[in-house]
This record gives C-alpha cells, sequence and structure tokens, in this order.
C-alpha cells in the first residue's frame, strides 16, 4: 500500500461568494473539507494525506492524525498540485490521488474502485456523462456536442507518481486537472464511471440541501357507547365509537400532530381547540388544511409509520381500506404508509377496550 492522497484545498472561491473561504463552510454538520479528509483516512488505503492549503494556520491548530501533513499551496490550482508533487517525491511513493477539497460527496467505494483500476493503469480518472444538452461555441458558430459522448471528469483523479511528475515538470500550462497533462501528451487514461452524487461546490446555492423533519403524533381517546367509530377517514362497524370534541378518529388526529410538529408549528389544539365552531368536526376536515400548508410550504413526505393501538377491533381486518383512506387524504403513495396494530396485554384503560391509541412518525423533506 504506497499511495498517497492530495486534497486541494488553497482555492479563493471567487465564485462562492462569502467572506470565508469555501472548503471551510459547513456542510452537513462539518467543514467542507473535513468530508475529504475523514474519507481518506477511513478508507485505510494510503500512507499519508497532504492537506494544500492557503490557510495553514487555521489547519494547524487542529489535531489531526500522524499522517496528515499540511503543506502551503500556489496561486492556481496547478501550482498547488504540482508543489504536492514535489514534496512527495522524497516519499518516492508509487501512486497518488489528487482530490479538490471542493467534492465533499465522493464515496470510499470509488476511492477503493479506482486503486482497483491503477493496478493495471498508470492513470485512473472518474468520469459521468451530462443530463443536459451541450453546446460549444467557437467563433460566432455554436455547435451541439453529443452527449453521450462528453466526458465530465471528476477527483479523485489516480496515477503512477513516477509518471505524474515527470509530465508535469514538462507541462507548465495552467490545468484544470491531472488528466490533461496526461491527454497533452497523448498518454493513455483509464476513465471509469465516477458518481453523481460527486458534484462539485462552486457557487453558494450548492450547499442548498434537501432538509429532512421528522414529527411524532399521539393521541387516545375513550370509547362510548352510541357513537360511530372512525379509524384513518374510514367508518369501523364497531360497538362503540371515541369520545371527543370532534369524531375522536385517533389515527387522523396523530397524523396531523405528527405534521404540525415536523413544521414546528405548535400542535392540533392550536388550530382546532374545543370551540363550538369545531364541535363535531370530521378529522378528515382537520387534516386537508394542515396537508394543503404542508405542500403550500415546499415539503413532501417520505413516509408515514402508524401505530393503532387497541385490543379491539383488529388492524388487520381493515388495514387496506384503511392504508386507502390515508393515501387519499394525503395524496401519498400508499406503499409509504404503514400501519401496524399493537395491543397492551389487557393493561388499562386499552386493554380493558375502552379506549383506543395512536402514534405516529413522519417524515418530510423541504425542497426549493
Amino acid at each position: 500500500m504506497n499511495n498517497y492522497f492530495v486534497i486541494l484545498a488553497a482555492g479563493k472561491s471567487k465564485r462562492f461568494s462569502s467572506k470565508i473561504a469555501k472548503q471551510h463552510i459547513v456542510y452537513k454538520n462539518k467543514e467542507i473539507i473535513d468530508h475529504s479528509i475523514e474519507k481518506a483516512l477511513n478508507s485505510k488505503i494510503f500512507k499519508q494525506i497532504i492537506i494544500v492549503t492557503n490557510d495553514l494556520n487555521r489547519l494547524k491548530k487542529r489535531k489531526y492524525p500522524k499522517l496528515i501533513k499540511i503543506i502551503k499551496g500556489g496561486k492556481e490550482r496547478s501550482d498547488s498540485s504540482f508543489k504536492a508533487l514535489k514534496y512527495l517525491k522524497k516519499y518516492k511513493p508509487k501512486n497518488v490521488f489528487i482530490h479538490d477539497a471542493a467534492r465533499p460527496n465522493f464515496s470510499i467505494d470509488l476511492l477503493k474502485k479506482i486503486e482497483k483500476n491503477l493496478r493495471n493503469n498508470k492513470a485512473v480518472v472518474p468520469v459521468i456523462t451530462s443530463k443536459d444538452s451541450i453546446k460549444y461555441k467557437f467563433k460566432n458558430q455554436v455547435f451541439n456536442l453529443h452527449r453521450g459522448n462528453s466526458l465530465l471528469t471528476q477527483t479523485p483523479q489516480a496515477f503512477r507518481f513516477k509518471e505524474l511528475f515527470n509530465l508535469a515538470i514538462k507541462d507548465k500550462s495552467k490545468v484544470n486537472d491531472e488528466a490533461t497533462i496526461f491527454l497533452n501528451r497523448n498518454h493513455k487514461v483509464k476513465f471509469i464511471k465516477g458518481e453523481n452524487s460527486n458534484n462539485k461546490i462552486t457557487y453558494l446555492e450548492d450547499l442548498n440541501e434537501n432538509k429532512t423533519f421528522y414529527g411524532l403524533g399521539f393521541d387516545i381517546h375513550r370509547l362510548i357507547k352510541n357513537k360511530k367509530l372512525f379509524l384513518g377517514g374510514v367508518r369501523i362497524p364497531f360497538h362503540s365509537g371515541l369520545k371527543g370534541h370532534s369524531d375522536g378518529d385517533v389515527i387522523l388526529h396523530a397524523i396531523t400532530d405528527a405534521i404540525l410538529g415536523a413544521l414546528r408549528r405548535k400542535d392540533i389544539g392550536t388550530y382546532f381547540p374545543n370551540t363550538e365552531k369545531y364541535k363535531n368536526i370530521r378529522s378528515p376536515k382537520m387534516l386537508k388544511p394542515v396537508i394543503k400548508d404542508l405542500y403550500k410550504s415546499n415539503f413532501s413526505i417520505n413516509n408515514l409509520d402508524i401505530n393503532l393501538i387497541c385490543e379491539q377491533p383488529k388492524v388487520s381486518e381493515y388495514r387496506t381500506r384503511i392504508v386507502n383512506s390515508i393515501s387519499k387524504l394525503t395524496n401519498l403513495k400508499k406503499d409509504l404508509i404503514n400501519l401496524k396494530g399493537k395491543t397492551v396485554e389487557k393493561l388499562g384503560l386499552i386493554g380493558k377496550e375502552k379506549a383506543i391509541a395512536c402514534e405516529v412518525i413522519i417524515s418530510i423533506t423541504k425542497y426549493d
């Protein structure tokens, strides 16, 4: 294992529109550069990790493992890359991986795939094809490029150190990646399938993450005679119904509360208090405006998990009808709704068939 990993983190982030250098912005609970450092460490395939930066003081204050070295970068990416190669020469590495700190989303599997391909190749570069139509402007003409033949190169890019070093000495051009040095000299590059998630963070808006939130809902009502039983918006034939200011539908109440919890908007009682206005209101009418507000606020539901807690009626007999009803009320696919029946082993009011309870967990995601 004579592999070395270089992280280029000396850029000024001119296009990023931030006072803080892009590589030090917090992304997914840690600085962008730390994602690359941790993955390189966790892969356990590198003898040394070299961070090339122009912010030496910031990084040298950190307590990194001994195999991490920090060196000063250059003005341009190609300058920083060559500085790293010159620094590594004394260690006589067999292979060198060069990676842009602005790509935090690569996987350890990709590192291992690159290493495997490097055994029989001198240069290995991950690529993906463009999802967009590509045009090329030359002077006053615009040409269409075949999307399938257009390769978008990613990092990490890996090379036999000796070959890359010797080519880099001869190539004085300001290249955007090391693969260009090989290609400029007509040397073979092994292109392998990259990862669509391995995107480069270039602009501030590239950090807009899909934010996921969770909500917990719970409701319980006593059973009383001479009242209809509604569960999940479905009329269930039973000897008793649920006592409440509304129809007492514990499933829909718990779902409504779970949504409000995920949205961080208090609880169902805030919007539907025990006033004359809402007396005997059907629960779908309570759920509907909350669902409408959820979707209007650019949230999508990932899934619903429901526990109906009762001795009777048996959930298995009505599961399909209830799930169909909830699917229709929430505009959510049925396979994203799970309904489970739980008993309490004859304990308490629920065990004596004097009450029914329900708990719900919901996952929602914010999108632009």
